[in-house]
């Protein structure tokens, strides 16, 4: 609280034209807001990601900016918006999460940011696929990687990723296969970009890479050695939380893939095992943890009850700002969804 009074302080003080103390002020916080993310429990920094959104969006309201500032300014918009819509999408309102997505895309249009609007495209994809839409997964993922050509950070392989994973749940395997292949020879030849800097939801690990391959195959009903192998390998990758790609939802994903190959495989023991972990975790809410689990260890979502008191957000052609009431996370274990 203490933090964020003083942040506010030091924004109003720069009147009328953004000073040099609000943007990397600003910046610091959407960097470490983009890092905590994926590691902490959603209840843990949806207040300070709430209000960072409300600033950055005072800001651009309300002051006069040289060219390159707004663009900084409108990347930030973006990126912000990119987590409020994962965040509601991980709360299961997808309503919310679809229109967040619009408003995080206007922002990266102004800011002219390629691959950050292909970004957006991938979080479309990710909405889609745990409403059980695959065939509107497949095509957000399809439009991003489309304008992600040329592009050297890891977005690309992202977006190829879930196309491979919404082919598998349409049951295409050619598909599947083919975009699982592309991917990884992009892997070989990606270049950090400035999302990739940032890190967290923003960049695509080869441990996260991994996953995905062995998701969509083990969507398709594969389960040899080899896969095992792969299986293995996402999890123990994602064991270690000092890495800097470690996420909560990642290593319960990688466990339950594991587990759905060793089922294919007949291993029904070696399946068990791998997803005790994830069943053992701490409950914050027991109907909420079943429905979890079982969209993630069975990848098809399942619907259930959205918080109260929540108003909607207007288009991304309106008012871009959030809701004043909006939902509040139980303080649980971060999110599931991936």
């Amino acid at each position: 609280m203490a933090v964020r009074r003083a942040r506010k302080h030091l924004l109003d003080n720069d009147q009328q034209r953004v000073g040099d103390t609000s943007l990397p002020l600003l910046q610091d916080e959407v960097a470490r807001l983009v890092r905590d993310y994926p590691r902490l429990p959603l209840g843990e920094i949806w207040e300070d990601l709430l209000s960072a959104h409300d600033e950055v969006l005072h800001l651009i309201e309300t002051r006069r900016f040289t060219p390159s500032q707004l663009r900084d300014t409108n990347v930030m918009a973006a990126v912000l918006s990119f987590l409020v819509a994962k965040a509601f999408n991980d709360l299961e309102d997808r309503d919310q999460a679809r229109t967040m997505t619009l408003v995080a895309a206007a922002f990266a249009k102004d800011a002219e940011h390629t691959g950050l609007a292909a970004m957006v495209n991938g979080l479309q994809s990710l909405i889609e696929y745990w409403a059980d839409r695959p065939t509107d997964a497949f095509f957000y993922a399809k439009k991003g990687a489309d304008s992600a050509t040329g592009l050297s950070g890891t977005v690309a392989p992202w977006l190829l990723g879930l196309q491979a994973r919404a082919a598998a749940r349409m049951g295409d395997e050619a598909s599947a296969l083919q975009a699982i292949a592309q991917a990884a020879e992009l892997r070989e030849h990606v270049v950090p970009d400035d999302l990739d800097q940032l890190g967290g939801l923003l960049t695509y690990s080869h441990a996260k890479q991994l996953y995905y391959t062995v998701e969509a195959e083990a969507l398709l009903g594969h389960g040899d050695e080899d896969l095992a192998r792969q299986a293995e390998e996402a999890v123990a990758k994602f064991s270690d939380e000092d890495a800097p790609d470690w996420a909560f939802g990642d290593l319960a994903g990688a466990r339950c893939n594991l587990s759905l190959v060793r089922l294919h495989h007949g291993d029904v023991e070696g399946a068990a095992e791998a997803v005790r972990p994830v069943l053992d975790l701490s409950p914050y809410l027991p109907e909420q943890r079943h429905r979890r689990l079982h969209s993630a260890c069975t990848g098809r979502p399942v619907a259930w009850p959205r918080p109260h008191g929540r108003r909607r957000t207007q288009s991304a052609g309106g008012d871009r700002r959030l809701p004043t009431a909006a939902p509040r996370p139980p303080p649980g274990p971060p999110q599931l969804t991936r």
